[in-house]
């Protein structure tokens, strides 16, 4: 019996006993949706500056430069555009062939991991936002460790389905092995 190989020619399934290349099958950040008050305000911010520049009203031109526009423009813009901005990008959930990996933090890395060998339940929980963006939390639980919370999951149901296909597979590699091993002794 030969074994099925992909595209690129490598066999789909190590051989027994042989551990299983790592690889990554999905990275995402956090939907999105968490930067639309942000980008309002870069928008909102960007179109007063340059309406006022130049262009400040009588009582407050007597006092006020448009460089006191520009550094507190600077200041709205960094506080409410950049920092929500890094915040959303520091977060990030990678899914290999092995694991799921949960990266947080801008000044310190928190990481988490769940491994897919031990098997865990996939539960999803969607508000009615997240319905209309297609996004959810999906919490991972082997009743062992702490459950893996991920949270504003883009693209809820495929990620849903790539975990369950990723446990599953990773199940039957890890039998398959223990019967070469039982055999095998």
């Amino acid at each position: 019996m030969t074994q099925p190989v992909s595209l690129s020619g490598r066999p789909l399934t190590p051989p027994p006993g042989v551990p299983a290349e790592e690889r990554l099958i999905a990275r995402f950040h956090p939907h999105a949706r968490h930067l639309f008050w942000s980008a309002l305000v870069l928008i909102a911010v960007a179109g007063a500056t340059g309406y006022f520049t130049g262009n400040l009203p009588a009582p407050v031109a007597g006092w006020a430069k448009d460089w006191m526009l520009w550094a507190a423009a600077g200041a709205v813009v960094l506080l409410l555009v950049l920092v929500p901005f890094f915040v959303w990008l520091s977060r990030r959930v990678s899914i290999t062939t092995r694991r799921v990996i949960v990266r947080d933090g801008i000044g310190s890395r928190n990481s988490t991991e769940m491994s897919h060998a031990r098997g865990y339940t996939i539960t999803v929980r969607r508000g009615a936002l997240q319905r209309l963006v297609g996004a959810g939390t999906i919490l991972l639980s082997n009743g062992v460790d702490a459950p893996l919370r991920l949270r504003d999951v883009p693209n809820v149901a495929l990620v849903q389905e790539t975990l369950a296909d990723q446990v599953e597979v990773g199940q039957i590699l890890a039998h398959r092995d223990a019967q070469a091993a039982s055999f095998g002794a």
